[in-house]
C-alpha cells in the first residue's frame, strides 16, 4: 500500500491502538533448552522472526525482572502480530505467557512446553511449526491502512562512530528526530556511557529539573560501577574502530552520539525495555553496545530504528525495521547493499542536512509503509539479552 499524503504511513493497527509497520509471528525460546527447537519452528516458517533467549533459567531478583521484561516488550511490540512461546516447563512457560497476553492487548500467544512433549525436542519443533503456521496464516489477514506520524515510535542508535558520525550522521537523525517530535511522535536514544561528558547538556533540556537529575545520575552510576571493578574505558570507549575514524575521547564521541537526538525537549528518562507513557522525546538508560542497546527498545516498543555508523556495522534489530546511515564516503560506496540511506553528499558539502533530513525522513515513512531495509532482506536482524546479575 502506497503512502497516500505526506505525513502519513500505512501500518497494522493494533487493538490497542498502537501501529506497527511489520506484521511478524514472534517465536520466543525461553531458555537455553529449547533455543535450538525455536530456531527450526521460525526457520520452517515463513513470516517468523525469532528471539531465543540462552538465559531465563537460575535467574532471579533483578535480573529476573530485566529479562522477563524484555521478553514481554518483545512479544508486545506493535511490529509483532502473534507470538509463539517455546518453553521448558509448562508453568513458566503459562506464566511469562499470561504476562505477555496482557501487555499485548489481544493479539494471539499460543505456548508450547518440553513437557508436552515428553523431552522430545524434535516432535517440539513439529507441533512448534503447525501452530507458527496457522499464526501467520491468521496474521496475514490483517492489511495496512494509513496512519498519521504521530503513530510512529522511532530508536536512535549509532555504532563504528567516526568523525563523520558526530559531524553529518548524527545530526542528521537528530534533525529526523526533531520533525518526528514536532509532528507529535516519539523517539527514544540511549547508551548511558556515550552520555559521559555531555550529560550537562541532555539535562538542559529536559521537562522538568527531576528529568536532568535523573539523566546527570544515570551516567555517574554508571561511570561509579565501572571504576568500582576496576574498568579503563581508554580502548573501550573509544574503541579502536573509533580511534581510527579519528575520534580521541569519550567526551568527544558523546558530544557526536547525543546529537543523534535532536535538540528538543527530552519527556522522560526510561529505564531498559519500559515503554514510554507519553508521546515525546526519551532517552533510555542502557547499554552502551548496540545488540543489547536496540533489544532494549524494541522492548519498550519502538517500531523502527535509525542506526547511523562511520565505518560500517551491519547489526540490526530482528523486532524493528533498522534503517542503517552513513556519511562517509568509502563505506556508502563500498557497503552498497549494507547502508540504506547514503548521507556522503552532505559530508562533501553537495547537500545540506535540512535537504538530506527530507530524504530520509521521506525513506523512514517508505519503510514503514512496508518497503525493506537492507539488513530485512540479507537477515541480519537479531536481539542481544541484557544481564544485570548472576544465575543460581
Amino acid at each position: 500500500m502506497a503512502i497516500e499524503a505526506a505525513g502519513t504511513f500505512a501500518g497494522y493497527r493494533r487493538g490497542d491502538g498502537r501501529h506497527g509497520i511489520r506484521n511478524h509471528v514472534l517465536v520466543l525460546g525461553l531458555n537455553g533448552l529449547v533455543g535450538r527447537a525455536a530456531a527450526r519452528v521460525a526457520a520452517s516458517v515463513a513470516g517468523c522472526v525469532l528471539f531465543a533467549s540462552p538465559y531465563g533459567r537460575g535467574q532471579y531478583g533483578a535480573d529476573r525482572r530485566a529479562h522477563d521484561a524484555q521478553m514481554i516488550g518483545l512479544a508486545a511490540n506493535p511490529n509483532v502480530a502473534a507470538t509463539l512461546l517455546i518453553g521448558a516447563d509448562r508453568r513458566s512457560t503459562d506464566a511469562l505467557a499470561s504476562a505477555i497476553a496482557i501487555a499485548a492487548a489481544g493479539k494471539p500467544v499460543a505456548t508450547l512446553a518440553l513437557d508436552d512433549v515428553q523431552e522430545d525436542a524434535l516432535e517440539l519443533s513439529a507441533r512448534g511449526v503447525r501452530i507458527a503456521a496457522q499464526l501467520v496464516l491468521e496474521a496475514s489477514r490483517q492489511r495496512r491502512e494509513p496512519a498519521p506520524v504521530s503513530a510512529l515510535f522511532v530508536a536512535v542508535e549509532c555504532g563504528h562512530s567516526d568523525a563523520t558520525s558526530g559531524v553529518v550522521a548524527n545530526p542528521l537523525a537528530g534533525r529526523v528526530v526533531d520533525r518526528l517530535v514536532d509532528a507529535g511522535g516519539t523517539a527514544v536514544f540511549g547508551e548511558t556511557i556515550e552520555w559521559l561528558g555531555a550529560e550537562h547538556l541532555l539535562a538542559r533540556r529536559a521537562a522538568n529539573a527531576s528529568v536532568g537529575e535523573a539523566i546527570v545520575a544515570a551516567v555517574s552510576r554508571r561511570e561509579s560501577q565501572m571504576a568500582a571493578t576496576g574498568v579503563d574505558l581508554t580502548g573501550e570507549n573509544p574503541g579502536a574502530e573509533n580511534i581510527r575514524g579519528g575520534l580521541s575521547s569519550i567526551e568527544e564521541k558523546s558530544l557526536g552520539a547525543i546529537a543523534k537526538g535532536g535538540s528538543r525537549t527530552i519527556a522522560g528518562l526510561l529505564s531498559l525495555a519500559q515503554a514510554p507513557t507519553a508521546r515525546g522525546l526519551y532517552v533510555m538508560d542502557a547499554p552502551g553496545f548496540s545488540p543489547e542497546s536496540m533489544t532494549g527498545f524494541a522492548a519498550a516498543g519502538a517500531t523502527a530504528m535509525l542506526f547511523t555508523t562511520g565505518a560500517g556495522n551491519s547489526y540490526c534489530s530482528a523486532v524493528a525495521p533498522t534503517i542503517k546511515i552513513s556519511g562517509r564516503p568509502g563505506t556508502a560506496a563500498g557497503l552498497p547493499a549494507q547502508i540504506d540511506f547514503d548521507a556522503s553528499p552532505v559530508f562533501a558539502g553537495r547537500e545540506d542536512l535540512d535537504a538530506a533530513a527530507d530524504r530520509l525522513f521521506a525513506l523512514l515513512l517508505d519503510v514503514c509503509s512496508g518497503t525493506r531495509t537492507w539488513g530485512e532482506i540479507t537477515g541480519e536482524g537479531a536481539e542481544s539479552i541484557v544481564r544485570v546479575g548472576e544465575s543460581l
